[in-house]
């Protein structure tokens, strides 16, 4: 298996979000992306499937030094191979992907967090840098808004997937949540692992879906019109999220008890809509402007 297949198997799986994102982009950028989020994956489930922390850490130490010999032109890994056609073609920065890491060791250093404040690192590191990685292979002319969509655009898709999986981090011993805002609504670690979501429970997913609310408001506030359609794999994720997050909410934020999806076909026709109407947009700016 050649390494952008080897990606493209990890990283853009049937059915996935990230896999409708794609829709309409460049085979450059399409591989880029991939090899990106391969990566992410790639090292954010050595956690998930090292039981021996120091194992864990041994081998986040020894993808350093790959993210090392791929910057100097010697990749190992599929992933790295992938990976390092884009990093001159995009002006990718070797310290965004150092960034990631250290986000993924905090996975091993914490297992909860006092306050939404000391998330807030674990935010930036596990989900703004690699938007803004994603926003570099997109594109953009805005330098200063552009990237502030792109970390607002981030956040929201991790605290997104924080919520969604709450039961399985759980489950592996990591709360998720801020635990003073778990106090807040009288909710106890161990009411996460309960196949019943209680009003208190429910209560709290609510507060965080409106908080993911306010990050989706906020990226599409620094957006610029100017790179709105070249920034549209992003708006495309953010739109499953959203669609998702309504479905969850609909149907009272049983988090606890099952698992809610939106189909493949539902994730294509948002996509596509996303694409069509951004792409008109862009049509109607090149006409008049």
């Amino acid at each position: 298996m050649n390494p952008a297949d080897y990606c493209y198997d990890l990283a853009a799986r049937h059915g996935s979000d990230f896999r409708y994102s794609l829709i309409g982009l460049s085979l450059d950028q399409r591989q880029a992306l991939v090899a990106l989020q391969a990566f992410q994956l790639e090292t954010a489930q050595i956690v998930s499937e090292c039981h021996d922390p120091g194992v864990a850490r041994t081998k986040l130490d020894w993808w350093r030094t790959e993210i090392a010999r791929l910057f100097a032109g010697e990749p190992q890994h599929p992933v790295t191979h992938a990976l390092q056609p884009g990093l001159s073609r995009f002006n990718l920065p070797e310290e965004y992907f150092r960034e990631m890491l250290d986000g993924v060791v905090m996975d091993l250093d914490y297992d909860a967090y006092p306050s939404f404040t000391e998330l807030t690192l674990y935010i930036h590191r596990r989900g703004s840098t690699p938007a803004l990685l994603a926003a570099e292979i997109l594109g953009y002319q805005d330098r200063r808004a552009t990237p502030r969509f792109a970390h607002e655009a981030g956040a929201l898709l991790l605290l997104f997937d924080l919520l969604c999986n709450v039961r399985h981090h759980a489950r592996q011993g990591r709360c998720s949540l801020p635990e003073d805002e778990m106090r807040r609504f009288g909710v106890q670690p161990g009411d996460l692992l309960a196949a019943q979501t209680t009003d208190r429970v429910r209560t709290l997913f609510a507060f965080q879906a409106e908080r993911i609310g306010g990050y989706h408001q906020r990226a599409l506030e620094c957006l610029p019109e100017a790179d709105r359609y070249a920034q549209c794999s992003l708006l495309i994720r953010m739109e499953l999220a959203l669609a998702l997050l309504a479905e969850i909410a609909e149907d009272g934020y049983r988090l606890l008890e099952q698992r809610t999806r939106l189909t493949p076909l539902r994730k294509l026709w948002l996509a596509w809509r996303v694409r069509r109407s951004e792409r008109r947009r862009y049509q109607r700016r090149a006409t008049t402007g």
